[in-house]
């Protein structure tokens, strides 16, 4: 518990500070963040506000994670405490990898549309082809099971709270492997984007990431503590370095908690896509690896809601010409209605809450059910 809270006051401590200098540095190189021209008029005042702010995020977790195992490695070779969990482990290196891989994605993407002066930056294709790349290497990386651990971090079987009784494998080895591959492209890529869609107002996904991620602090937390190694029983959780997700879910959570502070409004920078796809990826990763794949989309309800409002307004527009919505992602068409920006956030925010509240009860309500 102790390096689950160290790595996220690490962690916010890094993104708190460090959001500023990073600030300074975007401001004396022009690295400002282009307005689409069609969308609310109250967004062209934020033309030329600094962007790729998702690399402090990045950083900030990559140093909460690494200076809490070294922090409790140094206290444990040194006598003075006794510490039992101070190593890496394989599920957080490969979602660190995803969140890091697809940080890098965005910030190419983020890096075009400064470069070329225009709101546009990767094609779609190609950064579909980036995360793929990222995803697949995720995945295989998951099956695997090096050393003398008989549990891969992640599974082939379908999870909700656990993994379920509908396992992709029973069409082969080879051929479940593969189906898990596309599986796992199919959530990082749903993940990734779903956040990336939310981040269209000041503050609105940081602050609904810091509840999901939260949330999973709190889930492998409990994974670790019921986990079957350690409490054999029906009701354990067969998850491989559950503390160990715990920490990167706490330290992404201290690291947005910390931005949250530049990026609420008025913004002072912007995550872009560098923090989005990371953010999102991140999750899915976590989803993947406690074995809560299906939880995610209630966990995350707020970033499912608003994809499907793009879905619905581009389904809705290629069949009728009519569109649903004022404008898409919703968050938008809440603007065009009038609202002040800082309550759709905050009443978002709540959204994000309820469906977080939701996900977790569901989770801890499954245990007790089956005890």
């Amino acid at each position: 518990m102790v390096n689950v809270l160290l790595a996220g006051a690490v962690a916010m401590v890094v993104a708190l500070f460090g959001t500023p200098l990073f600030i300074k540095f975007l401001v004396r190189r022009g690295y400002g963040q282009f307005i689409r021209d069609d969308g609310p008029t109250s967004h062209h005042t934020k033309r030329g506000t600094p962007t790729m702010g998702g690399a402090v995020i990045i950083l900030a977790t990559l140093l909460g994670y690494t200076l809490s195992h070294l922090l409790l490695l140094m206290l444990d070779m040194s006598g003075l405490v006794e510490v039992t969990h101070s190593r890496f482990t394989m599920s957080a290196v490969l979602v660190l990898f995803l969140i890091t891989g697809l940080g890098f994605i965005g910030f190419l993407d983020d890096y075009t549309k400064i470069s070329k002066q225009r709101s546009l930056g990767l094609t779609s294709v190609e950064k579909l082809a980036g995360q793929t790349v990222v995803a697949v290497i995720f995945a295989i990386g998951a099956l695997q099971t090096p050393g003398d651990s008989t549990r891969s971090p992640a599974s082939t079987a379908i999870s909700f709270v656990r993994d379920t009784g509908f396992d992709l494998a029973v069409a082969g080895p080879v051929i479940g492997v593969i189906l898990f591959i596309v599986w796992a492209n199919i959530l990082i890529a749903g993940a990734s984007n779903g956040v990336n869609l939310t981040d269209g107002l000041d503050g609105l996904a940081t602050g609904a990431c810091v509840m999901v991620f939260a949330a999973y602090s709190v889930i492998g937390i409990w994974q670790y503590n019921q986990n079957c190694q350690l409490a054999p029983g029906p009701n354990c959780y067969d998850v491989r370095d559950a503390l160990d997700l715990a920490v990167i879910a706490c330290s992404v959570a201290g690291a947005c908690f910390g931005f949250l502070w530049w990026n609420a409004s008025p913004a002072k920078i912007f995550m872009g896509d560098t923090g989005s796809l990371a953010l999102g990826g991140g999750l899915a990763g976590l989803a993947i690896t406690t074995h809560t794949e299906l939880l995610l989309a209630v966990l995350g309800g707020l970033f499912v809601i608003i994809t499907l409002s793009v879905i619905i307004q581009v389904a809705s527009f290629k069949m009728t010409r009519k569109r649903v919505f004022r404008m898409a992602p919703l968050q938008h068409h809440f603007e065009l209605l009038g609202w002040a920006e800082v309550t759709i956030v905050i009443r978002f925010w709540i959204i994000a809450g309820i469906c977080v509240a939701t996900g977790v009860g569901l989770f801890y309500g499954e245990w007790v059910a089956n005890l």
